[in-house]
């Protein structure tokens, strides 16, 4: 027998060992208690028949495996005999024994377990992190030096062209508006800001808008996933929650949450494998087979001018139309995120009517003799805004179980809050803003915690549809790059302890935040 079979008789004895335990408990106690002497000879020589075979199957001395369980055994039950000499317990002995021993036949397989499959893996991880990339020489913190001066794993040497880009004005012009709402409001309250979605929202999108300006500009492997955790996090939680308020309201609430929760029903693998098919873009000589790149292509076949683009400003003129009287309602019944929100769609739709009208809109450009091309998106390839399609993938999931899980915590708010609100003078949007809300802030912070934890440790959907390559690393596709694919073994368990240590803040404060809830 070899030392496979041998690793394998072990694990076979281990599950046998702890079912049987559990199974068999009190009879085990019973024996351990009233028959001492017969339990210790007769398991010390169990025992030692085990640990005998065991030794003979992973081929550590020659000779065959009988031989070393017979032997195992008159061992074991002799030193099963010398402690038997030490005499039978006393009755608090025995009651002690007892305990101690339901608490073992319990807690043992399962601490068995997690020091298999955890514990013992991250002492080895963290082991050879610390050795050269084929193990055999002591580095210490070298791998983890590699990381961090790494421009691979992280590069910050354009951090000045943060405050140059577009996307950091936009930035900044959006938090100084929700900034000079809430100041506007304020002072009509007596108060110097005053919070409310009407401020707080141009303020959130300013700070998503000012993160891409941050993680557009920082490049690494690191800064990928920072990018993930933020957009992922944000958007699902968001989008999760808008779902969950709306789908409670519509008369096929069942349906559309169905629809909604799908996606979780899929694989990441195979939703990397369903969204590449949308993303793919072909040569423009060729049909595109891509969804998202047929229509882009299409919609470019729209010349200015022409009938389907006249059509098209038709459709949106009337969109605009119906904003603006949005808007108005919004005013006159002074709601100005209602208003806000209907004016910036409104600007939207009206600079679409301008690209139909003018220089056109839709992946079309000028051929070699001013003929209209396809020009397709390069959805995949094209950094670093590539990174942003990867991460709707995981968006689309997980949107889903953000929706569920906020629902039921909004349908468990106490009915005896919203009537109070209501009969206070509160308004359907006053109410969810401040009774709702801060009532399912808990939930809110687990479904984030959650996500983060999960979108800190994305790998799958990388795999398939970039292998990593363009600008998409995250940290534990390349993980396995180096530890799998370049057999650099020390920097690939860096790169596991890191993403471990990464994950573990998460994990903490959802724990905490549940004992103190418990308690």
């Amino acid at each position: 027998m070899g030392a496979l079979g041998g690793a394998l008789l072990g694990v076979v004895i281990a599950i046998g060992a702890s079912t049987a335990l559990f199974f068999g408990a009190n009879w085990l106690f019973d024996l351990a208690v009233n028959r001492w002497r017969v339990f210790l000879a007769t398991s010390g020589a169990l025992v030692g028949a085990l640990v005998g075979a065991v030794v003979a199957g992973n081929d550590v001395a020659g000779g065959p495996m009988w031989l070393w369980a017979i032997a195992g055994a008159l061992i074991g039950a002799a030193v099963g005999t010398l402690f038997s000499l030490a005499g039978t317990p006393s009755s608090a002995r025995r009651t002690r024994l007892s305990e101690r021993g339901r608490l073992a036949t319990f807690l043992g397989p399962s601490l068995l377990f997690v020091a298999l499959g955890l514990v013992i893996p991250l002492i080895r991880s963290i082991y050879l992190s610390l050795l050269d990339s084929r193990a055999a020489e002591w580095v210490g913190l070298s791998n983890y030096l590699e990381i961090l001066t790494n421009k691979q794993s992280l590069d910050l040497s354009g951090w000045r062209e943060i405050f140059t880009s577009r996307l950091f004005y936009a930035a900044v012009v959006l938090i100084a508006a929700g900034l000079a709402i809430g100041m506007a409001v304020g002072r009509r309250r007596g108060r110097k800001l005053e919070a409310l979605p009407g401020s707080i929202g141009p303020i959130a999108i300013g700070l998503f808008v000012l993160s891409f300006a941050v993680f557009t500009t920082l490049r690494g492997t690191v800064i990928n996933n920072l990018w993930w955790v933020v957009v992922v996090t944000g958007l699902s939680t968001g989008l999760g929650l808008a779902a969950a308020v709306l789908a409670d309201r519509t008369r096929w609430e069942s349906v559309a949450k169905s629809l909604i929760f799908l996606p979780m029903a899929i694989s990441f693998v195979g939703a990397g494998i369903i969204w590449r098919f949308m993303y793919i873009a072909r040569p423009p000589q060729k049909p595109q087979t891509g969804f998202l790149n047929a229509i882009w292509v299409w919609l470019g076949s729209l010349r200015p001018h022409s009938t389907g683009a006249w059509v098209a400003v038709a459709i949106l003129a009337v969109a605009t139309a119906l904003l603006a009287g949005l808007c108005a309602f919004g005013v006159r019944r002074r709601q100005p995120a209602f208003a806000i929100g209907s004016a910036v769609t409104a600007i939207g739709v009206l600079w679409l009517i301008y690209r139909f009208m003018g220089p056109g809109l839709g992946g079309s450009v000028p051929g070699p003799n001013g003929e209209p091309v396809a020009g397709t998106i390069l959805f995949l390839q094209e950094a670093p805004f590539n990174n942003v399609w990867l991460m709707v993938v995981l968006i689309w999931i997980q949107t889903g179980f953000a929706m569920v899980i906020l629902s039921a915590a909004i349908k468990a708010v106490p009915t005896e809050l919203l009537e109070a609100a209501r009969v206070d003078g509160a308004t359907e949007r006053q109410t969810f803003w401040n009774v709702t809300i801060p009532t399912i802030i808990p939930t809110i912070t687990v479904v984030a915690t959650t996500l983060i934890v999960l979108v800190m440790k994305v790998y799958d959907i990388v795999k398939v549809m970039t292998a990593g390559n363009f600008g998409t690393q995250v940290i534990a596709n390349e993980m396995w790059q180096r530890a799998f694919t370049e057999l650099n073994f020390g920097l690939g368990s860096a790169l596991a302890v890191v993403l471990f240590l990464a994950v573990v803040p998460a994990m903490a404060f959802n724990i905490r935040r549940m004992q103190r809830v418990d308690a």
